[in-house]
């Protein structure tokens, strides 16, 4: 039996139900930045961090679903949403999807295995790459593309990424007809953070912080279902546990294998997708993620990324 046979008694997309959580978590984050100004010291402000992350990468994952096109059955609906959503990340939503469906195509290729380095390729620059990702500095350099998308979009081609494999891969599977949106996309996400900050009194360091809480918690989680697994596009990933709640809140992000092996599946069906995985003994998310602290590895095994190029038209 094929993918999309298995996949069709889980077809259904829940629009209203993710439309209601969508604004419930949109509220909540205004929330919390609503409550900045009344911070009165660190712990307060890294307490808020620390909620705001949680939100917010459940925002992600909503997000997420947008990029896959399964929040809403109404393509407009679905990529406005996920428009606004991509605004408190803060990045824009028609770059960041095509990074993401890449990232379904090069996943575990030796475009995108991050936990390896090849020959001639730079030991320490995979290294510094690698710790990148775990402690936040992901999610900076893409912060810092909205900023580079309205300033000078032309390095957003590939030419200039040559020094690196997987950035390179990302820049040339970006379609440029997209190009005019993203740095509309871009702006608008700076002008946001920017309009809320001044009309709250906020301190930028204050904000900065707020943000980071869910950039280095993303991050984090970025490559943690991938690390060390089968060097196959779908197979490549894995399901991860932790508590009930933030799975919910999450909506069963960790159920990371399943999502790969049926990526236009809705969240509220992954853990119904397989039933052997859901019996099987899962790794638990901490462990997993201390693990990737051993840094990346050599290899001599090459895997070919087959779907080089564009990738959304």
């Amino acid at each position: 039996m094929n993918h999309s046979e298995t996949d069709q008694p889980f077809r259904s997309i829940p629009g209203r139900l993710n439309l209601g959580i969508s604004m419930m978590m949109l509220m909540a984050l205004l929330a919390l930045i609503g409550l900045l100004p009344l911070a009165t010291s660190w712990w307060q402000v890294i307490g808020l961090a620390v909620i705001y992350g949680i939100v917010m990468n459940g925002a992600y994952a909503m997000l997420h679903e947008a990029e896959h096109r399964i929040l809403h059955p109404d393509i407009r609906v679905n990529d406005t949403l996920g428009t606004v959503l991509a605004l408190f990340f803060p990045a824009p939503f028609h770059l960041i999807r095509q990074g993401h469906i890449g990232h379904h195509m090069r996943n575990r290729s030796d475009d995108e295995a991050f936990d390896f380095y090849f020959e001639g390729e730079n030991r320490l620059w995979k290294h510094l790459q690698f710790i990148g990702i775990l402690t936040g500095l992901f999610w900076v350099v893409v912060v810092l593309s909205n900023i580079i998308a309205v300033i000078y979009p032309k390095a957003l081609k590939a030419k200039w990424a040559e020094f690196d494999r997987p950035t390179q891969a990302l820049l040339e599977s970006l379609n440029p007809r997209y190009l005019k949106l993203i740095r509309l996309e871009s702006a608008l996400a700076i002008g946001l953070h920017v309009s809320l900050a001044w009309l709250l009194h906020i301190p930028w360091y204050h904000y900065a912080v707020l943000l980071c809480g869910f950039g280095v918690l993303w991050s984090a989680l970025q490559y943690v279902h991938h690390f060390g697994t089968e060097r196959d596009v779908l197979k490549g990933a894995k399901n991860l546990r932790t508590w009930t709640w933030l799975d919910k809140v999450w909506l069963n992000h960790n159920w990371h294998r399943n999502h790969h092996a049926h990526p236009t599946v809705s969240w509220v069906h992954l853990p119904e997708l397989d039933p052997d995985a859901k019996e099987e003994k899962r790794e638990r998310l901490l462990p997993a993620y201390l693990k990737m602290w051993r840094g990346p590895r050599f290899t001599k095994e090459r895997v070919e990324n087959r779907y080089a190029g564009k990738i959304i038209r």
